[in-house]
């Protein structure tokens, strides 16, 4: 299950499905990849093939008595100590934050601890001058000019797979989790996602 924080509150709850139909959050277009080593541009190419008929010829390949691995949920591997920032800090305090902290990125709350967005490294960096780890110039902005707004979060149980899907059509790297109150319980990162995969390979990706 998903949901759309602002800043003037809950926009959205709803589904993967449904999330995909939200049209404010539609702004991202796809990037046409580059052609592969012998294709020419412009030059049609044999499709793949369907997807199902893909899985299929994966499953021939392997020992069906191989054990699944484990469904894993966001709060199996997803982090409980979060760093926050709030929306009325300077730039250059939400930086320091994130540096001092090695994250490059973090949920942004405003007075009442309410979840309103989420500001990365790149977002603060275009208020921002930094040379040699230090800062050297700094607009007068706030976080609040510079966060992403409304931002996505997904509950405690929701699949990582797709809290994965999400992160790759929303071109972000991490998603907050939080509880039916609104509360910011944890956050998953690409990271997190990987360090799960890479630590289980028993990790089951088809059903």
């Amino acid at each position: 299950m998903f949901s759309i924080y602002g800043m003037s509150g809950p926009v959205f709850r709803g589904s993967l499905e449904e999330l995909k139909r939200v049209r404010q959050l539609h702004n991202l277009r796809a990037v046409r990849p580059i052609a592969k080593e012998g294709e020419e541009p412009g030059v049609e190419v044999m499709a793949s093939p369907p997807r199902a008929e893909a899985i299929r010829a994966y499953q021939e390949m392997i020992h069906h008595d191989q054990e699944r691995g484990p469904l894993y949920h966001a709060d199996q591997v997803m982090q409980r100590q979060v760093i926050t920032v709030a929306a009325s800090d300077d730039v250059a305090q939400a930086w320091r934050t994130l540096r001092d902290h090695r994250i490059h990125q973090a949920p942004v709350q405003d007075d009442s601890a309410r979840l309103v967005g989420i500001v990365s490294e790149r977002d603060l960096l275009t208020a921002i001058n930094i040379d040699a780890g230090r800062i050297v110039e700094s607009l007068s902005r706030r976080v609040r000019d510079v966060m992403t707004t409304p931002v996505v979060t997904a509950t405690a149980q929701t699949d990582i797979r797709l809290i994965a899907t999400v992160m790759l059509d929303h071109d972000v790297d991490g998603v907050p989790i939080t509880d039916d109150s609104r509360r910011l319980i944890g956050f998953l990162s690409r990271s997190d996602i990987l360090r799960a995969v890479v630590a289980d390979p028993p990790l089951s990706l088809w059903r």
